[in-house]
């Protein structure tokens, strides 16, 4: 049966002939391995994802050696397979059957390629609205996943995108940022499309923006997903994450000048515009303070203020919000109008920065030099003195 559907199909598709006789040669062969690797190069294939191919593929030749092949291999083309259903219902019940095949093989580690299709199962759930069977299965996921050692990428990069998604859906932007992020960490960018990327890189920087306690940008800055933003319609965004990052109050408020249209347009920046701007400001107090001189650890309120445009009094509360999230450490003299910094939260640092803590580690180390020179001449030569 699946030798006769591979010869229906070339003469079909005269144009796809090779690639059908190389798959018939392989399979008569049972060279399991490397049919596996040609139907993987096969499926990739934009001209066999139009209407239902993959599925019929699946059902006429797939299936006759499903159990034979790589089990995670299998679960791959059946989640490929799953997304040429018009009917999520027949897609969730195709993808259950092959769990119940999984199941059945009785192998060991069959729980990575159940893992990966129970996850495009929580994303169709999701398409449909149910978020409730998502959350489930992302939790059992977790679970399961949490008992697994030696896990495929593919498989945790199916996790963290299901669960980004699922946080999306619910507008939970620093848990959709945090997943996202560890998707990313378990892909390749460069398969990825164009339009992905770019849809992905602008998600991102929103929910890097508006998330709770999200006040290190140098991470996404630092990862080549954001690169995706220049020379597109949202490249304000990616001037706005820097701006941020360096704490740069003017430049940002410039960029909602120049780019007022396009902000407008995102409601969600527009509902939190003042929560924006209270973290723009956390963000210029962390870099006041990261540019002081680590001598210079007790900062006058006045210079705050000046640098921020606030009041001395919102200054305070700026100073308790800081202290509130663990950005620093520090104690607040409301007499002397004065704040001692005694710890800043670690950041990933830009070139400027990086640039400014080069320059202060080089004063530094000439302190060094110059006390270690008083030390040596202000010390008489003890080993002359105990000889003498």
């Amino acid at each position: 049966m699946a030798l006769q559907y591979l010869e229906s199909q070339r003469n079909a598709q005269p144009e796809l002939a090779d690639w059908y006789s190389a798959l018939a040669d392989l399979y008569q062969r049972k060279l399991w391995h490397q049919l596996t690797a040609k139907l993987e190069q096969f499926v990739a294939l934009a001209v066999v994802q139009a209407g239902d191919a993959l599925i019929q593929l699946y059902h006429n030749f797939i299936t006759d050696f499903e159990t034979k092949i790589n089990l995670l291999k299998l679960a791959h083309f059946a989640v490929v397979v799953s997304r040429q259903y018009s009917e999520k219902d027949a897609a969730i019940i195709y993808l259950e059957g092959i769990i119940e095949k999984l199941h059945a093989t009785r192998e060991l580690r069959i729980e990575e390629p159940i893992l990966y299709v129970k996850m495009q199962i929580a994303a169709l759930n999701l398409e449909k609205g149910d978020q409730k069977e998502c959350k489930k299965l992302i939790d059992e996921g977790k679970s399961t996943l949490d008992s697994m050692t030696d896990v495929d990428p593919s498989v945790h990069a199916s996790y963290y995108w299901v669960s980004s998604q699922y946080h999306k859906s619910r507008k939970e932007f620093a848990e959709f940022y945090k997943s996202a992020l560890l998707y990313l960490a378990y892909t390749s960018v460069e398969s990825l499309s164009a339009s992905f990327k770019l849809d992905l890189a602008s998600d991102l920087s929103l929910s890097a923006l508006l998330g709770d306690n999200i006040y290190n940008f140098g991470e996404l800055l630092a990862h080549p997903i954001i690169n995706s933003l220049i020379g597109t319609k949202v490249e304000w965004l990616y001037h706005i994450l820097q701006a941020f990052n360096s704490g740069n109050l003017i430049r940002y408020q410039e960029l909602c000048q120049i780019h007022n249209t396009a902000l407008s347009a995102q409601p969600a920046l527009v509902e939190n515009e003042r929560k924006l701007l209270e973290k723009i400001n956390i963000l210029c107090l962390m870099e006041i303070i990261f540019s002081r001189p680590s001598e210079e650890r007790t900062i006058p309120l006045s210079i705050i203020a000046e640098k921020t445009k606030l009041s001395i009094e919102d200054v305070e509360y700026l100073l308790m919000k800081a202290l509130s999230v663990h950005l620093i450490e520090g104690i607040v003299d409301q007499v002397d109008g004065t704040v001692y910094i005694s710890w800043v939260q670690p950041r990933v640092l830009g070139i400027p920065q990086i640039k400014s803590l080069h320059s202060r580690l080089n004063s530094w180390a000439g302190k060094v030099r110059m006390a270690l020179s008083t030390v040596e001449a202000e010390t008489p030569d003890l080993i002359g003195h105990d000889t003498a």
